[in-house]
């Protein structure tokens, strides 16, 4: 099965991609709820969180205060890197027994993630996508749909790979500077070419 990694920054239109792709009746794997899954209650990876940054960063139900959390690790890296060290190989490990579930059903599947590039998870894929968009225009719609500041937004793309790095490692882009309508129109035509590749290389 070949292995198709989805990726962008904030606000660039991933999750619009992924549906598309869904519409489409391919099987999505999105690391942003596998991230969800894994720091549920009853999870030992909540447990070690609330015991490194304090009950505070837990709701009165006992779920992990995401806004946060992100506050802290936004604010000191050495929180982010301690965090990541500790998500990244259980996400990765959730991440490759949901693709195992798919080999010899599916010619592709794909793994939508914003930190594709900058983890080791494009070493599970086969071929990388990148949802481009131009900055102005992704921290204006990363604003509207989270209520941040561009500052907020900025310091948040900061922290990831810049535009010309994501590209410089993309298969194929998806450009998502206009309408929605625009994108689905190219997932549907790099859906085609992903068919094929998957055939000529995996027998599909």
């Amino acid at each position: 099965m070949l292995v198709v990694g989805l990726t962008g920054g904030i606000g660039s239109g991933k999750s619009a991609a992924s549906e598309a792709f869904a519409k489409l009746g391919r099987p999505i794997i999105d690391a942003d709820v596998v991230a969800r899954e894994v720091v549920e209650p009853g999870e030992e990876a909540l447990a070690k969180i609330a015991e490194h940054f304090g009950e505070a960063v837990l709701q009165d139900d006992g779920h992990l205060n995401r806004a946060m959390l992100r506050d802290i690790v936004f604010q000191e890296s050495k929180h982010r890197e301690w965090l990541e060290q500790l998500l990244h190989p259980i996400i990765r490990t959730r991440i490759m027994d949901k693709l195992e579930s798919y080999q010899g059903q599916e010619a592709y599947a794909i793994l939508a993630s914003p930190l594709l590039l900058e983890t080791d998870q494009h070493k599970l894929v086969d071929h990388i996508i990148v949802v481009d968009i131009e900055e102005p225009l992704q921290i204006k719609r990363t604003s509207e749909r989270d209520g941040n500041t561009p500052d907020q937004v900025e310091r948040i793309m900061a922290a990831q790979l810049s535009r010309a790095e994501r590209a410089a490692n993309a298969d194929s882009l998806l450009d998502n500077n206009t309408t929605r309508e625009a994108l689905e129109q190219q997932v549907a035509t790099l859906d085609k070419k992903l068919r094929s590749l998957a055939a000529e290389e995996y027998q599909a």
